[in-house]
């Protein structure tokens, strides 16, 4: 199988949480840092216009969005699961909460006065202000709004109390008994937290969760090696696309395979990919893209929190 390639830059969050993932699977893969702000030519050639991070690529197929590139991880190598049997609804739809609910009160926590000033006491204002002002655009279009600070502060006591209540009778070291989705999905939001003095607090007056934390963490992050941006682009030029999923299915919103259609996200980043329809499933889309860099490409999206129009 082709080799398992990164695009991420080290502060991310959800960069994190696929780091997580690759050192639970105890995988290898190649790291291409991109800028943490748009412009990001050498990854918009691969991905046709989808501007978040991380981005897997295998060969000539890109991945989007986290959820998605767990799965892929899975297909990658199948133990220890991601989604035990008999979980799988409950780890996915825990995560997506933390991902979605749970991250967005960590947006406005760590974005607040206070914290940036610390978080980021060593970078130029005017820096800061290119990084602010990227976001707040992110955030201009699709169903997601910015949590405001003082919903924020006033929600996150019983979000992480309810946390420390779960992990202090469960059984077993993990949300769930054994490690799954569920527990990278938040840790990453947690990790990102604690990045800052001002908000680590948040989680470490809650021992139950620090302890968890570590022991999720503790998973590392794989081995990886570094690759260039232009090196990723030459393998995805000169790679094959892997064979389509065989699953029949029929597209709810009526679109068929061979439509030039567009898929966005629906919460917030929400650029649109034009491409082929090449495969509607259950929980995947696939789409086929020419581009002078990078080639033939199928860009791979999940179904849930996608539209194609």
């Amino acid at each position: 199988m082709s080799e398992l390639i990164l695009h991420h830059y080290p502060q991310s969050p959800f960069a994190e949480k696929v780091r997580l993932l690759l050192g639970f699977k105890g995988l290898s893969w190649h790291s291409v840092t991109i800028p943490p702000v748009m412009p990001k030519p050498d990854l918009t050639a691969l991905t046709g216009g989808y501007r978040k991070t991380p981005v897997l690529q295998v060969g000539a197929d890109i991945y989007c969005d986290t959820a998605l590139i767990a799965r892929r991880l899975e297909q990658e190598k199948a133990a220890p699961p991601l989604f035990p049997e008999g979980q799988e609804l409950v780890s996915q739809s825990f995560a997506a909460w933390a991902d979605s609910v749970v991250f967005s009160h960590a947006v406005a926590l760590v974005f607040q006065p206070e914290s940036l000033a610390v978080k980021f006491a060593k970078v130029p204002p005017q820096m800061l202000q290119v990084l602010v002002a990227d976001r707040s655009k992110m955030f201009g279009d699709g169903s997601a709004t910015r949590l405001p600070l003082d919903v924020a502060r006033h929600q996150w006591p019983a979000i992480i109390a309810r946390l420390e209540q779960q992990l202090q009778r469960q059984s077993g070291d993990f949300l769930f008994g054994e490690p799954s989705i569920a527990d990278f999905a938040m840790a990453h939001t947690l990790w990102f937290i604690k990045g800052s003095s001002v908000t680590s607090p948040l989680v470490d007056d809650y021992p139950a969760v620090s302890a968890w934390l570590g022991r999720v963490l503790g998973f590392g992050h794989g081995t990886s090696s570094e690759m260039s941006a232009g090196q990723a682009l030459e393998i995805a030029r000169n790679s094959t696309p892997a064979a389509l999923p065989d699953e029949v299915f029929a597209e709810p919103s009526g679109f068929k395979v061979g439509q030039q259609v567009s898929v966005a996200a629906t919460d917030y980043g929400v650029d649109p990919v034009v491409g082929e329809l090449l495969f509607a499933g259950r929980e995947e889309l696939i789409l086929r893209r020419e581009d002078e860099r990078g080639g033939t490409v199928h860009v791979h999206f999940p179904r849930l929190g996608f539209l194609i129009r």
